[in-house]
């Protein structure tokens, strides 16, 4: 891919740091939706944390962790950081691939089958199925935005072996 001009560049981080918080926030709400819902006595509490967490899950969690996951790869792609180059980036992408994921596909399902038990007026069997993926996904991504600032780690062998032509090429 070609190198993104400086105001590309620009634009597309602010479009993924803005997303990325966004999806952040979106984890930590589902979190506290999660642990509102399982720790009240009230049913009717229960079940509006339960339909505010699907609409949550429904409408911003797919969105959100796609555009993030778009526009790194956009960044990684475009810009002298590459996407193999540098162990931080190349971990970065695949935890957010992962977290994208299994947050469409995994926790998703989970909201809407505690969503549909608390409306039913049921009581929701397993209330864990729906704090634990929050709580590690928030964790993933404190995670993940640790390595954006700190950037540790070093070269991937890919990454060195670019370092060395760039080096070569300039001596030539």
């Amino acid at each position: 891919m070609r190198q993104l001009t400086r105001p590309a560049r620009r634009a597309v981080l602010v479009v993924h740091v803005v997303v990325s918080v966004g999806w952040l926030g979106v984890t930590c709400g589902l979190l506290t939706l999660a642990v509102a819902g399982a720790a009240t006595d009230s049913a009717e509490a229960a079940e509006a944390a339960y339909r505010a967490m699907k609409v949550f899950g429904d409408w911003l969690v797919i969105p959100l962790s796609l555009l993030a996951l778009v526009s790194g790869l956009v960044l990684a792609l475009g810009t002298p950081w590459g996407l193999a180059r540098h162990r931080w980036v190349y971990t970065k992408f695949w935890l957010n691939l992962v977290t994208a994921g299994l947050s469409a596909f995994a926790l998703r399902g989970h909201i809407n089958e505690v969503a549909a038990q608390a409306t039913a007026g049921g009581h929701v069997a397993n209330p864990a199925d729906v704090i634990i993926p929050p709580a590690v996904a928030l964790a993933t991504y404190v995670f993940i935005t640790a390595i954006s600032v700190l950037k540790p780690w070093g070269l991937t062998a890919r990454g060195r072996r670019h370092r060395r032509q760039v080096v070569r090429s300039a001596a030539d």
